[in-house]
C-alpha cells in the first residue's frame, strides 16, 4: 500500500510509526499495547511507515485490527530514494528513523497526528496524548532524560546543535502539528540542510527535529516517554521508551522490562522474542558496551568539530 491509498475518515486519530523488517515483532508488542489501554470512544487509524516488509509477518499485526482500530503499512520507497544515500545510519538507529520527517507532505489529507517508536510500551490512553493542545507549536515531545542526566550528551546538544540539553525533546514520541510543519516548510528546510550540510550528528533526525523546531515545542510531563533510568522518579508511567542501546529483548530483567513481557506473551512472535535473550551472547553483550563507548567518543567529536548545526548556522549569524 501507498501513502496514496491511506484513507483518512474524519474525527480518527492517526498514529504513525516507521519499521524495518528487523523490528516487526516489537511493533506487534507495542501495538497490542497500544490497543490494551486505549479509549474506545475514538477510531484510531496506525500507518506503519517503511521501504518494504515481509507481508506474511505483517499479516499477524494486521490482525490486531477491530472496529476501532486500523492498520495499513505504507510503502514509501519512491519518496525517499533520491536522499536515502545521504541519511546517515548511526548507531543503533535505522533509516527508517528518519521516515517521520516525510509524512507532512506524503500525507496531506492529515492535519495532526501522533508518530511514535517501535521500541516502547503504551500504558496510558493514547487518545490522551493527541488531544494535547499544541497550542501554536509546531511539536509536542518530552525532553530526552538520558541526555538530560549525562554530561557528555548535554555537552553535543549544547555544542553541536546549539540547544541547552533541557529544551531537547525525544523524537520517539511525539504530537505533530502537520499544518504548522507545512506553512513553515520543516521537510524543505530539512531536506536542505541534508543536501547542503549534512551535519555530524548522534541522534539522526531527532536533531535536525529539534533544530528546526525550536522555541515551538510543547513540553510534556516526563510521564508520556519514560526511559529505563532508575534515578528518575515516575510512579505511573504512560508510555515505557527502552530509547537507550540495551532492550528487554537482550536482557529480560532489565530496569521496567517486566512491562514490555507482558504484553509480548500474547504475540504470535513471542516464540521469535523469547528466544533472543539467549542468543545475546557475551561477546554481544560487549559488543553493545562498546557501541555505548563509542557514541560518547563521536558525540565528544562532533561537538568539538566544524561540521555542526551551531558552527555553520549559529556562530557563522553572529560572525
Amino acid at each position: 500500500m501507498t501513502n496514496a491509498e491511506v484513507k483518512y475518515t474524519k474525527g480518527e486519530i492517526p498514529i504513525f510509526f516507521s519499521t524495518d523488517n528487523n523490528y516487526i515483532p516489537f511493533l506487534d508488542v507495542t501495538i497490542r499495547s497500544l490497543i490494551a489501554n486505549a479509549s474506545r470512544d475514538y477510531k484510531y487509524h496506525i500507518v506503519v511507515l517503511n521501504t518494504g516488509l515481509d507481508e506474511e509477518r505483517t499479516s499477524k499485526i494486521k490482525e490486531l485490527e477491530d472496529e476501532n482500530f486500523q492498520i495499513d503499512f505504507a510503502d514509501i520507497s519512491y519518496a525517499v530514494k533520491d536522499i536515502e544515500y545521504k541519511l546517515p545510519n548511526e548507531q543503533h538507529f535505522g533509516l527508517a528513523t528518519w521516515y517521520r520527517l516525510f509524512i507532512q507532505s506524503l500525507f496531506p489529507q492529515y492535519e495532526k497526528i501522533i508518530y511514535i517508536d517501535c521500541d516502547l510500551i503504551v500504558e496510558g490512553d493514547i487518545s490522551e496524548l493527541y488531544n494535547t493542545d499544541l497550542e501554536d507549536n509546531y511539536v509536542a515531545g518530552v525532553v530526552e532524560h538520558w541526555i538530560l542526566h549525562s554530561p557528555i550528551f548535554s555537552y553535543y546538544t549544547k555544542e553541536a546543535v546549539g540547544i541547552d540539553s533541557k529544551y531537547y525533546i525525544n523524537a520517539g514520541v511525539a504530537v505533530m502539528d502537520l499544518n504548522k510543519f507545512r506553512e513553515n516548510q520543516i521537510e524543505q528546510k530539512f531536506v536542505d540542510l541534508i543536501n547542503t550540510y549534512n551535519f555530524d550528528v548522534i541522534d539522526p533526525d531527532q536533531s535536525y527535529l529539534n533544530y528546526l523546531c525550536q522555541g515551538k515545542i510543547k513540553y510534556l510531563p516526563f510521564e508520556w516517554n519514560r526511559t529505563p533510568l532508575e534515578n528518575v522518579e515516575c510512579e505511573n508511567p504512560k508510555i515505557i521508551h527502552y530509547a537507550l542501546g540495551m532492550k528487554p529483548w537482550h536482557d529480560p530483567k532489565m530496569f521496567l522490562a517486566e512491562h514490555f513481557w507482558k504484553y509480548a506473551e500474547t504475540s504470535p512472535f513471542y516464540d521469535e522474542i523469547k528466544a533472543m535473550p539467549e542468543k545475546f551472547t557475551t561477546l554481544a553483550r560487549l559488543k553493545k558496551e562498546r557501541a555505548g563507548i563509542d557514541i560518547q567518543i563521536k558525540a565528544f567529536e562532533y561537538a568539538d568539530g566544524e561540521n555542526t548545526f551551531k558552527k555553520k548556522l549559529i556562530d557563522k549569524a553572529f560572525d
